[in-house]
């Protein structure tokens, strides 16, 4: 209860607050107690609502401004005076220093007994209290059924979020969100932007960080309230540690909006990460029980074995998978041969080992896999994959990267990729399925060209008038690059055919005058004119 709402309670409505501004009305007060004793001030305790007469106040203002600085630093949530009597008003004087220390100075008549008042805002307080008491056991009972029932993450957020109605995430240790609850209109801009981009955005977690909440958050036992930071586009929220074991996995975080944060919220947030612990902790036990059955996420992933239900999509974001980032799958192939020796197994073990830590080192999730003498990983778009192969410096190795794909179907897509790729994959290299393709049609692979006759007139397909520009460019290409003979062949003017050419490579990012794009297209055109691909 703040002190604007005891002086809406109906006994206080003659009363009138004369210093102390919006700051002193937002304090919270904990209880009503008459002091009127000499040298009130080690009598005043934080968070009390100090009723006086001002029978022993001092009347000079030197000494009102000393006994109201003195009253201030122990934090009472405010003072309130009976009128008039022993004293008209408040002076200036202890207005003055109220004011600077935003501490609420009350008036009120002297007519309205003190028992009165702390009757009634007593019952007022019990009652919240009861209130709160009340609504924090709904939400026990609520969140502990949806522990019982197996709910995700996803199914915990969307409930407290509806018991409280305000906005929540989830997120593991560097911020990315694992899950969330919206409320519309009460999204602040980096909360916006969290949602959008599936983490908080660095700058803020750093700020955080330089102004010690991070580490005052995760050194806590309680939830922890963060103020409003409006420069930073950051509402109050509420944030409270998931510990597991002496590890700090994530936090729960419950943003401001129309209401301030209370005291229901600070409960609300230790049930949920209490309740967000235990479920990790059972989704950690069926990863490692399942990887002792032989069962592994990643393999489940690559193959296309992977049920994208709720669980499973908050199992692979525990374990670092973003199901809708963009990465490519990197494939390590042993110097070994198959079936592997003793030796050989347990080279391949130190090899997906190493990469692990590597990973980890570069500030990645260690999304690995092993088969016959192979490690598989998970290699995210923005990331260089020259680095892992600087990193392993292997010289009994082979690397194979393919292109980076969205999405669950995406990681299947660059591991096909990766496996076409093996029959031309140099000793000791890494190789690129881009920079390994034209080699590979050169060679003679099917498959291989027409994955560069895709990629290279493609997105012709999704244009208007696509198929008469496509077949306009092809047309150049089989004569030699020639503008006088193709016009005629075509029957256009020369004008015309330089609009098609420039629209066409202008779809297609090409720069005709290259010389190795002129050897492509003529490439993809005699490709196109053999049996089997005009099939």
């Amino acid at each position: 209860m703040k002190i604007h709402d005891v002086l809406a309670l109906s006994v206080l409505h003659p009363a009138q607050v004369v210093a102390g501004g919006q700051q002193g009305l937002s304090r919270d007060v904990r209880w009503a107690h008459i002091v009127d004793i000499p040298e009130p001030v080690p009598w005043v305790q934080s968070g009390q609502l100090v009723l006086t007469t001002g029978y022993a106040w001092p009347h000079d203002d030197d000494g009102q401004r000393e006994l109201v600085r003195g009253l201030a630093l122990r934090c009472p949530a405010g003072i309130a005076l009976a009128v008039p009597h022993f004293f008209e008003h408040f002076s200036d004087a202890a207005r003055a220093e109220a004011d600077a220390a935003g501490l609420a100075l009350i008036e009120i008549p002297w007519d309205i007994p003190f028992a009165q008042i702390t009757e009634v805002v007593h019952r007022a307080i019990l009652e919240e209290q009861y209130h709160v008491i009340e609504q924090a056991e709904a939400i026990h009972r609520k969140l502990t059924q949806a522990a019982l029932e197996g709910a995700s993450l996803q199914e915990l957020a969307t409930a407290l979020g509806n018991l409280l109605d305000r906005a929540i995430s989830i997120e593991d240790f560097d911020g990315r969100i694992l899950a969330f609850h919206s409320i519309a209109g009460e999204e602040d801009p980096v909360r916006q932007i969290s949602i959008a981009s599936g983490q908080t955005p660095p700058d803020v977690m750093a700020d955080l960080e330089r102004r010690g909440y991070l580490r005052q958050i995760y050194r806590a036992t309680k939830p922890v309230h963060i103020p409003a930071m409006p420069k930073l586009g950051f509402k109050a929220r509420v944030a409270c540690p998931i510990h597991l074991k002496g590890e700090d996995v994530g936090l729960v975080w419950i943003i401001e909006g129309e209401h301030l944060l209370s005291e229901l919220d600070v409960r609300a947030a230790e049930q949920a990460s209490l309740v967000a612990a235990l479920y990790i902790a059972q989704q950690r036990e069926l990863s490692s029980l399942e990887a002792r059955l032989g069962y592994n996420f990643i393999d489940t992933l690559l193959e296309g074995r992977f049920e994208a239900t709720p669980h499973a999509l908050d199992r692979a974001r525990l374990l670092g998978f973003d199901p809708k980032a963009r990465y490519r799958v990197g494939l390590l192939v042993l110097d070994e041969p198959v079936p592997l020796s003793r030796e050989g197994f347990l080279r391949r073990e130190c090899l997906a080992d190493r990469l692990r830590r590597n990973l980890k080192f570069l500030g990645l999730a260690p999304l690995v896999s092993v088969t016959l003498n192979r490690v598989s990983f998970l290699f995210p778009e923005q990331c260089q994959g020259e680095q892992i192969w600087k990193l392993l410096g292997d010289q009994h190795l082979s690397l194979a990267y393919g292109q980076a794909h969205a999405g669950i179907e995406g990681v299947q897509a660059s591991y096909r990729e990766t496996l076409s790729m093996l029959p031309y994959l140099a000793p000791h290299a890494c190789q690129y399925y881009d920079h390994l393709l034209l080699p590979r049609v050169l060679m003679g692979d099917a498959e291989a060209q027409g994955v560069f006759v895709e990629k290279l007139l493609g997105p012709l397909k999704q244009q208007r008038n696509g198929e008469v520009l496509k077949e306009t460019l092809l047309t150049w290409a089989r004569h030699g690059c020639h503008f006088g003979p193709v016009a005629q062949l075509l029957n256009i003017h020369s004008k015309t055919l330089q609009y098609r050419l420039s629209r066409a490579s202008e779809m297609l990012n090409l720069d005709l005058a290259d010389s190795d794009v002129r050897f492509q297209l003529q490439l993809a055109a005699r490709l196109l004119s053999l049996p089997e691909q005009q099939s």
